[in-house]
């Protein structure tokens, strides 16, 4: 006979089986996008209106890019999580898991491109 209290039974058990999971990863990502918006915008502003040799030496400082990059990383992947959570709402079936495919994919494009548009005004 197995002694097991209620909580031990639900415990890490949600509604979709990783609802503590998904809670404590959009947490961190959004104390993490309280801090990466306002250091994003500081550094995306400021090269704003520069002509372009001013602003590729402005990324070429270290400072500026690892700004715009983690601002890049933690967007995205708030926004994905975002997105599939939406998606996982409302979307059943077979079309669930190609739109849950489809946002990943497209997040991860789009982080991508980004990165390298950074990378290439830094280096």
């Amino acid at each position: 006979m197995r002694f097991l209290t209620d909580r031990k039974r639900a415990e890490g058990m949600g509604a979709g089986g990783a609802g503590s999971q998904h809670h404590w990863k959009m947490l961190v990502s959004s104390i993490l996008m309280v801090v990466m918006v306002p250091l994003f915008i500081i550094v995306m502003g400021s090269a704003i209106g520069r002509d372009h040799a001013d602003v590729l030496a402005y990324f070429s400082r270290p400072v500026p890019a690892l700004v715009a990059g983690l601002g890049l990383i933690v967007g995205i992947r708030h926004l994905m999580m975002e997105a599939n959570e939406a998606v996982e709402d409302y979307v059943g079936g077979v079309k669930r898991k190609l739109t849950i495919v489809a946002v990943t994919a497209f997040c991860y494009s789009l982080m991508a491109a980004g990165l390298l548009a950074l990378l290439k005004l830094a280096v």
